[in-house]
């Protein structure tokens, strides 16, 4: 009913959602960034105590961090198509797609970083399906896009940006380790273990991507530019 069972062309079972689980998808990806909507709220209001007896205007914020969350996570699917280095063996750096991702993290805390990247995933999942098996689809959808947002640890962080930006890609690199020792073990490459061989490639990928990104964030009017960004989401 949700799902169609399919052999790819390297004969391998597949499970491609039917209509009604794209329809699904959709109101997951809806409930998500509602979701994330409340978190990122709550996290300005933090932020920006009002004065006592003053009255809340909740709607003009509403909007501003619905289009920031929802803005980041088209961005980062598009950008996800860019490949800056796409390697032989498999994997692709891209255009600072994670670092996308990371950003409602950055901006609005944790609940609102969590909310956008697994709603993130959710988009990928009805862009480009690859399943294997439902827990591999758990692993490599939710959890390792889910990670991204673990940037809204550093939200109130000196540095935070940085910091932020490198726990969410360690923590979809631990996902993804985990996805392709598990899930792909027979990929391994002849003489390597499934868990060197996923430590190795996924790596290369995801540092590569990582270490484009961390240059491009340390350059001064970048890190000045997104803290004038985060100012006008929260103010």
């Amino acid at each position: 009913m949700f799902y169609n069972v399919v052999v790819n062309d390297w004969g391998k079972t597949t499970y491609v959602p039917t209509t009604l689980g794209n329809v699904l998808l959709i109101v997951l990806l809806a409930v998500l960034l509602a979701g994330a909507v409340v978190f990122a709220r709550r996290y300005a209001a933090g932020q920006n105590p009002q004065p006592e007896g003053t009255v809340k205007k909740g709607g003009r914020l509403t909007v501003k961090q619905l289009a920031f969350c929802a803005m980041s996570i088209a961005l980062g699917t598009v950008l996800s198509e860019i490949k800056i280095i796409d390697f032989p063996w498999g994997g692709s750096a891209t255009l600072l797609s994670m670092f996308v991702i990371c950003l409602p993290g950055y901006l609005f805390g944790l609940g609102a970083g969590l909310m956008t990247s697994i709603a993130y995933g959710v988009l990928q999942l009805l862009f480009n399906p690859y399943v294997l098996f439902p827990m591999q689809l758990v692993m490599d959808y939710i959890l390792a896009f889910g990670a991204l947002g673990l940037s809204g640890l550093f939200a109130g962080a000196k540095r935070g940006l940085l910091k932020g930006y490198l726990v969410g890609m360690l923590g979809r690199y631990v996902f993804t380790v985990l996805s392709g020792w598990i899930f792909f073990a027979e990929y391994a490459w002849e003489g390597w273990h499934p868990l060197s061989y996923s430590l190795v490639y996924n790596g290369i990928y995801i540092f590569a991507e990582g270490a484009i990104t961390c240059a491009v964030i340390l350059v001064p009017a970048v890190s000045n530019g997104i803290a004038a960004v985060k100012k006008m989401a929260l103010s």
